[in-house]
């Protein structure tokens, strides 16, 4: 059985978000495959460009890597070195699991602190104080007049211009749009951590990585192969 099959959402809200969550990163994959195919072709055959499009491309990626590491951490597909783990009792296994968990929710609380105070003056918004953990709120430059260097600004995002730009006209996509990113995916990174913290004090979850399922995965295609007619052993 997969890691995804075993962490599914019991609940029917979970298993919306989690289908929402899959949906979008799929989305973005196909975009950046599509928008580097036409470039592809367009450059090598019209002598032509989307001179946008690399940028659009760089910031998908970008959206692709965080969501992803949110994603990974619901189906326990982060990977890991348990040798010195695997030496010890279930019971020490399982302490040493949550101490892990704790850890990574700590650093996770660190990464948003440092996503938002990153995100917040591109919204014309205010960082937060306190060198580790937040203490309050500090005036910050409004860098919201900040745009991307080729993306074009789309008309169905104008309503910012009255409310971050002072009503000015945004020329291309403003940088808040694409850096968005950084505190959805922290805080998305935040609540899949804390998730799989609770499921290894319940005992639903074992570990925050992936453990053997590489090597599972590796004896069920070994098995595959020997049942086949031309893999069978003589």
């Amino acid at each position: 059985m997969s890691a995804h099959s075993r962490h599914q959402p019991q609940t029917a809200l979970g298993r919306a978000v989690a289908r929402t969550e899959e949906v979008v990163i799929a989305a973005i994959l196909g975009i950046m495959v599509l928008l580097t195919f036409i470039n592809v072709v367009l450059r090598y055959v019209f002598n032509e460009s989307l001179i946008w499009g690399l940028e659009v491309v760089l910031v998908l990626f970008a959206w692709l890597v965080l969501f992803g590491i949110s994603h990974a951490f619901r189906i326990t597909a982060h990977l890991g070195v348990d040798a010195v783990i695997n030496l010890l009792t279930a019971p020490k296994q399982r302490v040493l699991a949550i101490i892990a968990a704790l850890c990574c929710c700590l650093y996770a609380i660190l990464l948003m602190k440092g996503a938002w105070d990153y995100y917040a003056p591109f919204a014309g918004m205010d960082a937060t104080t306190g060198r580790w953990f937040p203490t309050g709120l500090a005036d910050s430059r409004d860098q919201a007049w900040y745009e991307t260097d080729q993306i074009p600004m789309v008309d169905w995002l104008r309503w910012l211009e009255p409310i971050f730009n002072e009503g000015e006209t945004y020329e291309k996509l403003p940088r808040m749009v694409p850096y968005l990113i950084l505190p959805v995916g922290c805080l998305l990174l935040l609540v899949r951590v804390v998730e799989v913290t609770v499921g290894i004090i319940k005992g639903t979850h074992e570990s925050l990585i992936v453990s053997h399922e590489v090597e599972d995965q590796v004896d069920d295609l070994s098995a595959t192969h020997h049942d086949t007619p031309f893999g069978k052993d003589t």
